[in-house]
């Protein structure tokens, strides 16, 4: 790929949005980072990595209890508990993912990739969703649970992910005008979204000159 492009994902819990991401960065031949951000935030910081999976994609209290699990900052604990707010550990992760979309083409899915690269013009966002069913019947077959921890999952799992997106960013979680595209999965299927997602990227190269460094 000559031209760089940066490609976020914010999803629903259930959605395919992972799934489509994954796809989509084999497709296209560029890296994908999901989970992997926060080990890269933790190695970069300095920081435990346990650290970055309680706070993940909560907008608050995700490291109220951090040090009563016995977790410490560069070895250490208390007084030095106070830098470890979310608020920062936003920020650490916000250098991560900056780093990384320096470095090359990519897809980010989740964590306010969109926002924190909104300045970016490499940078395209989307946004996945899919229909109720479709979206608890996934749920129950990757998490083996039943359909009404299915749906209390789902719930808990996009008010947490709202709540986060919402808190750290100007816009607001899921609605259309905050994203570049809003895909609805339900229409076309995991596979041919991947397909439809992979066509407007190259569309949206072909109109502008390629990176020369």
């Amino acid at each position: 790929m000559d031209n760089k492009i940066i490609l976020t994902i914010g999803r629903q819990f259930g959605s395919g949005g992972r799934e489509i991401g994954q796809k989509l960065a084999k497709a296209l031949g560029i890296a994908y980072y999901d989970k992997q951000l926060m080990a890269i935030a933790a190695k970069e910081s300095g920081l435990s990595e346990e650290f970055f999976e309680k706070a993940d994609e909560r907008a608050s209290s995700g490291l109220a209890y951090a040090f009563t699990m016995g977790y410490s900052y560069m070895g250490l604990f208390p007084p030095y508990a106070d830098v470890l707010s979310n608020d920062r550990l936003f920020l650490y992760q916000s250098d991560a993912i900056r780093n990384l979309a320096e470095k090359g083409s990519c897809i980010i899915v989740g964590r306010c990739a969109d926002y924190i690269l909104r300045d970016d013009p490499d940078c395209l966002s989307f946004f996945i969703h899919n229909n109720k069913e479709n979206r608890i019947q996934r749920i129950i077959e990757n998490q083996h649970v039943t359909v009404e921890q299915a749906e209390e999952l789902m719930t808990k799992t996009d008010k947490s992910r709202a709540a986060y997106y919402n808190y750290y960013t100007n816009k607001e979680w899921g609605v259309a005008s905050s994203y570049n595209f809003s895909i609805d999965v339900s229409v076309l299927g995991v596979d041919e979204t991947v397909e439809f997602m992979k066509s407007f990227v190259e569309r949206k190269m072909n109109k502008r000159p390629p990176h020369f460094g």
